[in-house]
């Protein structure tokens, strides 16, 4: 009787905590109530993502400042530009991989290491599952109920979004690394114990950002009885060619980002840090600045260097400075 009311004491308190929540689409709110102690995994991976896309475009007009905000998964774009697609791929990927790093590391109640690789199997090449294999399927399948719940309607940018949701995945699944220690006699490696072991997410990020650079730009294929969007193509006269399964896709494009707009994501670029003497980089004042031009800050930095011990006992130091400047857009 007591661990019946404990039980409804606990749902409870997890239907009030998960109602509160913002940014959680009705079929994540659910999920929320009936695993709380995911959720706080979810963050995790959610924010793992927005870190890593503020360090792959901080040198960009758009910089992913604006996503860190307001709810689990940051500021939605509402524009399906690049950067959307990049942003949803980095969050899907940051989320699987955090469910499954907490089933390894025994945070997660439902899950720990891979049943699949545990026991001793014989190989003809010489090693055996051995160790806690990391159980990345179990963290891609929770990233793809949870990530893909947040689309609900049919629209052309659904696609988009569940399309690069599975991108980021992908990525992540292609990136698991094989570990082994070796066993013998003396030093030598007759016998192999092997594991699978997550990436750095940072690899994710470089993957992703390449993809990001060779998105496809696509458009939607609608069906002729009820108009709605059925699937992408790639946006090109009488082509009817679906991009790869690998492919981080687009339906609108990018918007300059010089201007502030919560719209698009935007911040602007007006007192951003520059490089006058980079020309053609994103960082080049010249295109980080959008024409406007830039003011010139001037600083001074004066500090003991060169300091000698002389016996006994006294330190005699010479004085330093440093004239810099540092450049900021208009």
């Amino acid at each position: 009787m007591c661990l019946m009311r404990f039980s409804t004491v606990l749902a409870l308190g997890a239907s009030i905590i998960c109602s509160k929540i913002p940014g959680l689409a009705p079929r994540q709110r659910i999920i929320c109530q009936s695993r709380p102690d995911a959720l706080i995994v979810i963050g995790q991976g959610a924010q793992m993502g927005i870190n890593e896309c503020q360090f792959q475009f901080k040198h960009g007009r758009w910089n992913c400042s604006a996503l860190g905000e307001r709810t689990v998964f940051g500021k939605e774009l509402r524009v399906g530009s690049k950067e959307a697609a990049f942003t949803y791929a980095i969050i899907a990927a940051g989320v699987a991989h955090a469910v499954t790093a907490a089933c390894t590391q025994g945070n997660l109640s439902d899950c720990s290491c891979d049943k699949d690789k545990q026991g001793f199997h014989g190989h003809s090449d010489g090693w055996k599952w051995g160790g806690c294999s990391a159980d990345i399927h179990h963290g891609l399948g929770f990233s793809k109920v949870f990530m893909d719940a947040r689309e609900i309607k049919h629209s052309a940018r659904t696609l988009m979004n569940l399309h690069n949701n599975e991108v980021g995945r992908k990525v992540l699944e292609r990136s698991m690394r094989l570990e082994c220690k070796c066993h013998g006699v003396s030093g030598s490696c007759t016998t192999r114990t092997c594991w699978m072991t997550l990436p750095k997410f940072r690899e994710l990020g470089y993957i992703l950002k390449d993809k990001y650079s060779h998105a496809v730009h696509v458009e939607p294929v609608k069906a002729t009885r009820h108009k709605r969007p059925t699937f992408l193509k790639i946006k090109k006269p009488y082509s009817y060619r679906k991009p790869m399964d690998t492919d981080l896709v687009y339906i609108e494009k990018s918007p300059s980002y010089c201007e502030a707009d919560p719209v698009t994501g935007s911040v602007g670029t007006r007192g951003r840090v520059c490089n006058k003497t980079l020309m053609h980089h994103p960082n080049g004042c010249e295109l980080m600045c959008c024409g406007r031009g830039y003011n010139t800050h001037q600083y001074s930095r004066v500090w003991q260097c060169h300091c000698k011990f002389f016996w006994c006992c006294y330190v005699k130091c010479n004085t330093c400075s440093e004239r810099t400047e540092v450049y900021t857009c208009k």
